[in-house]
C-alpha cells in the first residue's frame, strides 16, 4: 500500500495478537493521551467513512472510553462474539475458538473497528494478559476491563455486514473481489452506462465512464477514461486509456494510449504504451501500435506493425506494413506525411520519412527518404520465362 506523507508506522515483529499489535503503538498514543482513537483492521476493505464517522458520533455523544462496531452476520463463523448484559449493553466480547457452543449461536459479531479514549487505551493494554485459546494478547479483552471498571463504552451496530468482512484465504479474497466488482457495476449503471451482461465485466472504481457507452461481455478495464456514446468489447482490456466520444473497441488490448473520437481500434488489435490515435482513424484486426501518433482519418486495417512512428492524417496503410525501429541497441522513429499511400508490406528502416502526398510501392523496403508527392519503388523486379514450369515437369500436377 502507499501511504500518505505524514504516516507513522510501528513495525509488530512478534505475532502476538491483536493488543500486541496496538501496543506497538504505545508511543504515538502517549503522544495524544488526550485523543479519541480509531483502531481497524488492515484487512477489511469496505470500512467505509459513514460506519467510521457514525461510531465515533455514538462514541462521544456518550462520553464512551470505549466503542465497538458490531454487525450481525448469517454465518459469523471466525468472528469474535458481541455479549451483551441484560439491559442491551456491552459486556464481553468472546473469541471463536475461547467460545462455548451456545455462544457460537451468536450472530452478532465484532467488526475490529474501535474508537477508544486514548487514556483508556494505554491503561487497558498494560493490564492485558494471555490467558486464552490461543495465549495471545486480545484487544477484545479491553471491553472486560472496561467493564470490570465500569468505564463507559457502547455498541455501535453497522448498517451492512459487508464492511466488516476481512479475507483470510485466497477463497475469502475472491469473494471479496466479487461484491467490490458488483458495487463498482452497480454504480457504472446508475450512472448511465449500459452494460447488457454485468456478470463478465469487470471495471476497476478509477475507472470513468460516460453516459450511453456499452460495455460487452469479456471486458477488463482499469484506471481509463472513456466518453460517451462509446463500444467497448467484448473481449477488451484497457488499462490506463483515454477513449474519446463515439469511438468504438472491440477484441483489443491497450496499455497507456489514447483514442480520439469517432475511431475504430480492432478487432484484435494491440495499443502499446504511448499510441494516440486520432480521430475517426482505423486500427485494424492484428495491427500493433506502440509509441506511436496516428493521424486523423487514417488506417492501419490489418495485419501491420507501427512503431515509434509520426504518421499523419488521411494516410492509407496497407496489409503488411513494419516499421523496422530498432538497430539492436536503440529505437529510431519514421515520420509519414499526411495523405500518403503506403502500399502492402512495406518495410520501413528507421530512421526515415514518407513525405506528404507520396506513394509508396507494395512489397518496397524504404531506406532513405522520400520526397513530397513522389512514388517509391524498392523491390526486385520481376522475371518472367514462358514455358519453364512446363519444361520442368515435376512441378506438373
Amino acid at each position: 500500500a502507499v501511504l500518505p506523507e505524514g504516516c507513522r508506522t510501528a513495525e509488530q515483529a512478534e505475532k502476538l495478537g491483536t493488543g500486541h499489535a496496538v501496543m506497538m503503538a504505545a508511543d504515538f498514543l502517549e503522544e495524544h493521551r488526550d485523543c479519541s482513537v480509531l483502531v481497524l483492521c488492515g484487512d477489511a476493505p469496505f470500512v467505509d467513512e459513514e460506519t467510521i464517522r457514525g461510531a465515533l458520533r455514538e462514541h462521544r455523544e456518550n462520553g464512551h472510553d470505549l466503542t465497538v462496531v458490531a454487525a450481525r452476520l448469517e454465518d459469523p463463523t471466525g468472528y469474535g462474539r458481541i455479549i451483551r448484559d441484560e439491559n442491551g449493553g456491552l459486556r464481553a466480547i468472546v473469541e471463536q475458538r475461547d467460545a462455548d457452543e451456545k455462544t457460537r449461536l451468536i450472530q452478532e459479531v465484532n467488526s475490529g473497528i474501535y474508537w477508544f479514549e486514548a487514556a483508556f487505551l494505554l491503561d487497558a493494554l498494560n493490564k492485558l494478559g494471555t490467558d486464552n485459546a490461543q495465549g495471545e494478547y486480545y484487544l477484545t479483552d479491553t471491553v472486560a476491563i472496561a467493564v470490570s471498571e465500569h468505564r463507559p463504552a457502547g455498541i455501535y451496530r453497522a448498517e451492512s455486514p459487508d464492511v466488516i468482512l476481512g479475507a483470510n484465504s485466497r477463497k475469502e479474497l475472491a469473494r471479496l473481489n466479487e461484491i467490490a466488482r458488483k458495487r463498482v457495476i452497480e454504480r457504472q449503471l446508475d450512472q448511465g452506462v449500459n452494460i447488457p451482461f454485468p456478470d463478465s465485466v469487470v471495471i476497476c472504481p478509477d475507472t470513468v465512464i460516460g453516459r450511453d457507452t456499452t460495455v460487452l461481455p469479456g471486458c477488463i478495464l482499469r484506471r481509463s477514461r472513456i466518453a460517451e456514446g462509446c463500444l467497448i468489447g467484448p473481449y477488451t482490456m484497457l488499462t490506463g486509456c483515454e477513449v474519446g466520444e463515439g469511438a468504438r473497441v472491440e477484441q483489443s488490448t491497450g496499455e497507456d494510449s489514447q483514442v480520439a473520437g469517432g475511431a475504430r481500434i480492432g478487432p484484435y488489435a494491440r495499443l502499446r504504451p504511448g499510441s494516440r490515435i486520432g480521430a475517426g482513424a482505423k486500427i485494424g484486426n492484428f495491427v500493433e501500435i506502440k509509441n506511436s501518433r496516428i493521424g486523423e482519418k487514417t488506417s492501419v486495417a490489418h495485419l501491420s506493425y507501427l512503431g515509434d512512428s509520426d504518421v499523419g492524417k488521411e494516410v492509407n496503410v496497407g496489409c503488411g506494413v513494419v516499421t523496422a525501429n530498432y538497430d539492436g541497441k536503440q529505437k529510431f522513429r519514421t515520420r509519414i506525411g499526411d495523405r500518403a499511400f503506403i502500399g502492402c508490406n512495406t518495410n520501413f528502416i528507421a530512421p526515415v520519412s514518407a513525405g506528404a502526398g507520396s506513394v509508396i510501392a507494395a512489397g518496397t523496403t524504404v531506406t532513405e527518404d522520400i520526397p513530397d508527392d513522389a512514388l517509391a519503388v524498392g523491390r526486385a523486379r520481376q522475371e518472367t520465362r514462358p514455358g519453364w514450369a512446363r519444361e520442368k515437369g515435376k512441378y506438373r500436377r
